[in-house]
């Protein structure tokens, strides 16, 4: 039998309040705090790698920031996120080497059912749960992402892409491409990196 962490990962139905996921949660949270709080340089780096599943060398996160659980991102090397981003990690998000995030950035890995009857389960003991689906987010090498842009869970975004300020991003993106809209339509091809 699959534990509730387990079926999160796998994209099923879980239960969030299962003991194991509110610990992971509460160390999320912790941690943080702790990086969005504290002035001392080393105690942020050392919440930085010890919130991330990975966190390769040359990592900056300039401003608050905010996630869920923290363990299920993992970040290449030199990669620079800016202020006010949001990782909704309730699935692995992978971020490659050299990827810059503009502030205001969310990443959703979690959704719900279209239909409303759907939304809901019910426990044995008769309480009601919000039913969530999640799916990974992977982001390549050498991508650059605008401000205030939104990428959907289940996405794959290529090496060397641009997406533009304000995309929807709810679809994979090509190695090589610039995207940008709402929902990201490609908006030319980029040479390849030698």
């Amino acid at each position: 039998m699959m534990t509730e962490h387990e079926k999160l990962l796998a994209g099923q139905d879980y239960d969030y309040r299962d003991p194991e996921l509110q610990e992971m949660l509460a160390h999320g949270k912790k941690l943080v705090n702790l990086i969005n709080t504290t002035s001392d340089v080393d105690a942020r780096a050392t919440a930085i790698q010890q919130l991330f599943g990975k966190a390769g060398t040359g990592l900056v996160i300039n401003g608050t920031f905010s996630a869920i659980y923290g363990t299920h991102i993992r970040v290449g090397e030199d990669v620079f996120i800016n202020g006010n981003c949001t990782f909704q990690d309730s699935n692995l998000i992978t971020l490659g080497d050299r990827v810059i995030i503009a502030p205001d950035t969310k990443l959703y890995c979690g959704a719900h059912a279209l239909d409303a009857t759907k939304r809901f389960g019910t426990r044995t003991d008769g309480t009601k749960y919000l039913i969530t689906y999640t799916k990974p987010i992977t982001i390549g090498d050498d991508v650059w992402i605008g401000g205030n842009v939104t990428i959907i869970g289940g996405v794959h975004i290529g090496n060397n892409v641009v997406v533009a300020a304000g995309a929807v991003v709810t679809k994979d993106v090509p190695d090589n491409t610039i995207v940008g809209g709402v929902p990201a339509k490609t908006i030319r091809p980029l040479a390849p990196l030698n």
